[in-house]
């Protein structure tokens, strides 16, 4: 794998590290603020947001940019809405600086999913964009415990700090490693819109939504299902989140190097396993070691949809992949959006801390059946490509442009 991965996965961590660690900082941050937690909690909700939004936004805006240069320019973004979090005096500043973080967070993964599949050979391009997410992957496990920890005993304003000079080393990393890469020649934004038109690069964002946000509809409530039923301590907590953290390593690793060698079954056998374990998490949430091994799968099985997922949509809006891409890195973040909104319902209908598992293995199983369909609408209109091929050359035309 070329040297230039590791700068993007450099900058995968600390965009990892920034999004989830304010999560176990809220606290600190609404005692500093002197607002409530809910209010504090619109640190996450603004984030999420400015990620679906941004990421359509920022791709289009730098459609006339190389995408190194911008690779650079949004790692200059990402730089400034940390540092301006950590010296923020006031709570509106803060999450204005969270926002404008945010916003390099979608097109950064879905530019850096791009330029990862142009530096290897076509049968490793899944492996190295699972390559640049195992920075997401890896800041699960060791950045945001060790920013939580920072923040809890020196202060969360070091925390934004120290993941503010994360970026300065992915910056200067993506200077010095990554290849000059010109947009391709021909390539405008109605051609980027024009993928939005091809209906199996829209199946695959919705699979993207569904599969990932069924993951999210039980990991967002990890802490009450595990304090409250499994009978974990306060503390326990953090150390199940590493697990989580860890199986995402594992899980993204293991995806990305086996869509390579078969895309569409990887994507069956890990959204199907996703749901059955999910649906079996109701019960083993009753217990610790189960609990503990399911959160770990959960987090494998989960993040092992993701290199297969980011390829299929860069295979079917071929020709024009970096909008698409981007807004499939912004459909990550409104599954777990949509999710968590739907867990919390079923919460608060009185269903218990374990019924966001069923919602979450409902959703997965979603994803699941969208798969099928996708496939099967393919093999059609392979077998209608064949077809054409013996006569009618304007139907070929039109086969093609699609």
């Amino acid at each position: 794998m070329p040297l230039a991965l590791l700068a993007l996965a450099i900058g995968a961590f600390g965009i990892g590290t920034t999004e989830f660690v304010i999560m176990g900082l809220l606290p600190e941050v609404a005692g500093d603020f002197g607002v409530s937690i809910p209010t504090a909690g619109l640190l996450v909700t603004g984030y999420a947001l400015g990620v679906v939004i941004g990421a359509p936004l920022m791709t289009v805006l730098g459609t006339k940019v190389p995408r190194k240069r911008m690779l650079m320019l949004l790692m200059g973004l990402f730089i400034a809405g940390n540092l301006l979090s950590a010296l923020a005096p006031a709570f509106a500043v803060m999450l204005i600086g969270r926002v404008i973080a945010s916003l390099a967070h979608g097109a950064f993964f879905g530019i850096g999913s791009v330029v990862a599949a142009e530096l290897v050979a076509p049968n490793k391009k899944a492996g190295a964009i699972a390559m640049m997410f195992t920075g997401l992957t890896v800041a699960n496990v060791v950045g945001v415990p060790l920013g939580t920890l920072i923040g809890q005993h020196v202060g969360w304003r070091v925390t934004f700090g120290v993941v503010a000079a994360l970026g300065v080393v992915g910056l200067v990393g993506i200077a010095r490693l990554v290849p000059e890469m010109p947009r391709p020649e021909g390539v405008h934004l109605r051609h980027e819109l024009a993928a939005f038109k091809n209906v199996q690069v829209l199946l695959a964002m919705a699979m993207t939504v569904l599969g990932f946000g069924g993951v999210f509809a039980a990991i967002t409530y990890i802490a009450p299902m595990m304090t409250h039923v499994a009978g974990f301590a306060d503390g326990s907590v953090t150390w199940l989140l590493v697990l989580f953290g860890l199986g995402m390593v594992a899980g993204n690793l293991i995806g990305g190097r086996f869509a390579d060698r078969a895309l569409m079954p990887m994507l069956y056998v890990s959204l199907g396993a996703l749901a059955v374990v999910l649906a079996l998490f109701t019960a083993t949430a009753h217990h610790k070691i189960a609990a503990a091994v399911t959160i770990a799968l959960i987090g494998a099985l989960g993040f092992a949809t993701v290199p297969p997922l980011q390829k299929r949509v860069l295979d079917q809006a071929h020709g024009a992949p970096t909008l698409a891409s981007a807004v499939n890195i912004g459909a990550f973040n409104l599954g777990n959006a949509l999710s968590a909104w739907l867990g919390g319902i079923v919460i608060s209908a009185g269903f218990g801390y374990t019924a966001p598992n069923w919602v979450g293995a409902a959703l997965a199983a979603a994803a699941l059946l969208l798969a099928f369909l996708s496939a099967v609408l393919e093999r059609r209109g392979s077998a209608a490509g064949t077809v054409v091929a013996g006569g009618a050359p304007t139907t070929r035309r039109t086969a093609a442009h699609h």
